[in-house]
């Protein structure tokens, strides 16, 4: 096998996308009051939503060990990785270690680790690029060069039913001040430089969706070149109502609506959408 595309369980692969030999999807794992959850392709999300509202306090994730990457490694050429972002996990860092780790013993192995700055469908977005140049047969630096000036253009927003499990995670350190929940006010987020910060915020779900569909609209450039991915956790009707007000008002050149995994559906909560472009 020439090349593989890998990526930690937070990059929303598909059943198809993990059906093809090149695409690898390293697990994290997650701890529900003393359960654990392998995110992999085992990860049954209705169960797993309904022990998290059981559960009183926090779960927690842990990332991939180095050596759990260098496996995946295994039988390539060239190795293409894409994490979630570095601020938000210590994902980036051990698959940084394992590249090197597994440069020492394969020198003639090329190895890249890129830190997505995102999430979810931003990470799904990332592979997908990669795929398209390996399969025509881009060199290794020039697909390097190219995915990583996508990733620095490419935009990831996101409407939550509840901000908590990021809140009580330390994954909100760059957001000032949490809106009241008792006004039912929901902000509507963004990724900036791999941290989260609040775009604005409207009252009700589905006002704040609204909100973030005009927020694509003033951040993004070029958008009938591109393809949005929307990822869903446990509320497919709402991210189809999404890619539908997306391809209307933007024409975008394509849309993907894809599930929440794992560590996704632990940060997304039941009812949370993300987009990226």
């Amino acid at each position: 096998m020439k090349f593989k595309i890998v990526g930690d369980s937070c990059t929303d692969f598909t059943a198809e996308d993990l059906k093809k030999e090149y695409m690898v999807s390293v697990p994290l794992t997650i701890d529900v009051g003393g359960y654990e959850v392998i995110d992999d392709v085992t990860f049954d999300q209705a169960d797993f939503l309904k022990r998290v509202a059981e559960y009183p306090e926090c779960p927690k994730s842990a990332c991939p060990s180095p050596e759990r990457y260098m496996e995946s490694f295994q039988g390539a050429e060239q190795v293409y990785v894409v994490t979630l972002s570095a601020q938000l996990s210590g994902s980036y860092n051990s698959a940084q270690l394992a590249g090197r780790m597994y440069k020492e013993e394969h020198p003639e192995v090329d190895i890249h680790v890129f830190d997505s700055q995102s999430a979810s469908c931003g990470q799904f977005l990332l592979a997908h690029l990669i795929e398209k140049y390996a399969l025509e047969g881009m060199e290794f630096e020039e697909i390097v060069e190219r995915v990583t000036a996508f990733r620095d253009e490419m935009q990831t927003t996101f409407v939550l039913e509840s901000l908590e499990t990021l809140r009580k995670n330390g994954r909100l350190t760059g957001v000032k001040a949490l809106v009241a929940s008792a006004l039912n006010i929901k902000p509507y987020m963004k990724a900036v430089n791999g941290t989260i910060a609040q775009a604005g915020q409207a009252r009700g779900i589905n006002k704040a969706i609204g909100k973030m569909v005009d927020f694509v609209g003033e951040v993004g450039q070029n958008l009938t070149e591109k393809t949005v991915v929307i990822a869903n956790c446990n509320c497919l009707e709402r991210a189809k109502a999404v890619e539908q007000e997306l391809m209307e008002r933007y024409h975008f050149k394509d849309s993907v609506v894809i599930d929440t995994r794992g560590i996704s559906s632990l940060y997304a909560n039941d009812g949370g959408v993300i987009v990226a472009f």
